[in-house]
């Protein structure tokens, strides 16, 4: 039985007026039918990654970050709509960005799709927008606790249209340089992992530094319950993050979805050991979910590539490497709290990285059509490639990021930053009304603290003066 074929004259795979357009794909839709399964739980991490950041959070600063969750997706969905998928996907795009072939979805029906011809092409653009909107959150976690709102969603919209787009474009696109040199990424290393790394600690950096009022909190997440629910949402949704990148249900997705769920667990693993000898034998919660996560990071652009225990050494040595760089932070010099260079940008690195070393040739065949060696097959070359990827995209990356805040910030009305006043309260008082988590009276005793700490009148310095007494001078401290 043949593959569907793209035909270029019925960009749209036929009228459904007088073709049944379904029947090109009879014997082919337990494809697509899986292709949405994983999209579907994929979209699980968008909330996800709102719990979890909500939960690193300071309290009076964590629903900010579940509103955020929501509104990123709502943001990129329209984004992806308009233009996105065009500048990324388009099959007349070059080899750094898409035209606009396909604006506003023109003609993104049931053709084939570019990633695969036994993927009708609404459901490879819905797959490909859940994995920018994601991008796009992770991103905004490096303005945490002091970035506004209205700001962050027009960063993201613009970020996603001349950050992500470009680099899936590179990346994923037949026409794109680093597909065609080619570069191993199987779901998202570069494009998801590397950009929004590199680009989050880009918004810590423009932002600067949070203002510290000595309370112990700072720096401390709120609710580790908040955060252990939002790395269980994300793990599950990586199954459809990993799981689907092979845009078919072949046998290489069923491992890919084994090799997440291995990596995650060792990552864990390592982290946990690292804690474990570093704080004198005592565990920490947040550091098993980081460990998951940096193992999920490490595998994503691996998973298609390697077999069930190299995914174990991904996982557990991408988490050991974050772990390790506790204080990255504060070596740079750049208070990104969120640590989503860390996981992301570094995890992302390590595992792009060892893609290149690990991939075989044998795994990536489960498919029956892609042949991707490695250093382990004996094609070192392929490591260099991917160092050209690391470097290329995180270097694009940060610099635009960076470009695209510094326009943003002498925008009138675009101030990126809340007040001094605002940051002390927390942005959930001053982005929000009538709404906070938590119990109210807190909130109320949080909100009489931080006045009085403002307008509370400074004790005036002692002063000398000089005083005659008995006709000699005496000096006196009021």
């Amino acid at each position: 039985m043949s593959s569907p074929a793209f035909n270029s004259s019925e960009p749209k795979g036929g009228d459904p007026l007088l073709v049944d357009v379904n029947a090109q794909y009879v014997g082919f839709e337990y494809h697509y039918a899986y292709l949405v399964f994983c999209g579907f739980i994929v979209w699980l991490i968008i909330p996800g990654i709102g719990l979890l950041y909500g939960g690193l959070a300071r309290r009076k600063s964590a629903l900010a970050l579940l509103f955020q969750s929501l509104m990123v997706a709502a943001v990129t969905t329209f984004q992806w709509m308009f233009w996105g998928y065009s500048l990324a996907y388009s099959r007349t795009a070059g080899p750094l960005i898409g035209d606009l072939a396909n604006f506003g979805m023109k003609n993104v029906m049931a053709a084939p799709s570019p990633g695969s011809a036994v993927i009708p092409e609404i459901v490879f653009c819905l797959y490909q927008l859940l994995f920018c909107a994601c991008t796009v959150q992770i991103v905004i976690g490096g303005a945490f606790e002091r970035g506004r709102i209205v700001p962050s969603l027009v960063f993201g919209f613009f970020w996603a249209t001349l950050v992500y787009c470009p680099i899936a474009c590179w990346t994923w696109n037949p026409n794109g340089w680093l597909y065609k040199l080619p570069s191993l990424d199987f779901a998202g290393g570069g494009p998801v992992h590397i950009s929004s790394g590199w680009s989050a600690l880009a918004y810590a950096f423009v932002l600067g530094k949070r203002k510290h009022s000595g309370d112990k909190s700072h720096g401390k997440p709120h609710n580790t319950t908040l955060v252990f629910l939002g790395t269980v949402l994300i793990w599950f949704g990586w199954f459809g993050f990993n799981g689907g990148s092979a845009l078919n249900a072949t046998v290489r997705a069923m491992l890919a979805a084994f090799n997440t769920n291995t990596a995650a667990s060792t990552g864990m693993i390592g982290w946990i050991t690292v804690d474990y000898f570093k704080y004198g034998r005592k565990f920490s919660v947040v550091g098993a979910c980081s460990g998951a996560i940096a193992g999920l990071v490490g595998i994503t652009p691996a998973a298609g590539y390697v077999g069930v225990w190299l995914a174990a050494v991904i996982g557990f040595i991408t988490a050991v490497v974050c772990a390790l760089l506790q204080n990255l932070n504060e070596w740079l010099h750049i208070d990104e709290g969120m640590d989503v260079f860390k996981l992301h940008g570094v995890g992302g690195m390590v595992g792009s990285f060892l893609t290149g070393i690990f991939a075989s040739a044998s795994i990536s065949m489960l498919d029956g059509v892609t042949s991707a060696p490695g250093g382990i097959d004996g094609n070192g070359i392929q490591v260099g490639k991917q160092f050209a990827e690391i470097t290329a995209i995180s270097a694009y990356s940060f610099l635009m990021s960076c470009a695209l805040l510094y326009i943003l910030k002498y925008i009138p009305g675009m101030h990126l930053r809340v007040t001094e006043e605002a940051e002390m309260m927390g942005l959930d008082i001053d982005q929000f009304f009538d709404e906070q988590i938590g119990d109210w009276g807190m909130f109320e005793m949080d909100r009489r603290k931080v006045a009085m700490e403002i307008s509370a009148p400074t004790t005036p310095p002692m002063q000398e003066v000089q005083e005659p007494v008995d006709g000699e001078k005496k000096v006196a401290s009021v």
